[in-house]
């Protein structure tokens, strides 16, 4: 892989519950929409689950995503392709932290930072309640 090693740990506070962090985070729906413009696999179940492969795009890289675990409160992904390394997300009543450990010629804490940015304008902003 060419590139250089980068890592970047961001914790910030979001007005949310746990469990809106949860969803926020593990259900593939809610991913879509605050990854935007990032663009998913198609045909990805409801919720990631430890060992789901999937494949995200940002323009023409392609990163694929192994999920490596789930738990309660966190979520570690395995990454190949476009960024060699892991990416760990850890949240609670409140916050939520991102670790991203990788070899990329991609800027990955810039990306890091926008990502927290609008998961937490997706956290904030009115959904539409399913019936």
């Amino acid at each position: 892989m060419f590139g250089t090693f980068q890592h970047s740990s961001l914790r910030i506070e979001v007005p949310a519950t746990e469990q809106a962090l949860r969803q926020g985070l593990l259900h593939t729906a809610s991913l879509q929409q605050w990854l935007f413009p990032q663009r998913l696999s198609t045909g990805l179940p409801e919720e990631l689950t430890t060992g789901l492969i999937f494949t995200s795009w940002l323009g023409p890289v392609t990163v694929q995503h192994t999920v490596d675990h789930v738990e309660a409160n966190s979520l570690r992904l395995l990454l190949s392709q476009g960024i060699d390394g892991f990416h760990e997300w850890h949240w609670g009543e409140g916050w939520v932290q991102s670790r991203l450990e990788g070899i990329s010629l991609l800027p990955l804490n810039l990306g890091q930072t926008l990502s927290l940015m609008r998961l937490r304008q997706f956290l904030v902003a009115p959904h539409p309640q399913a019936n």
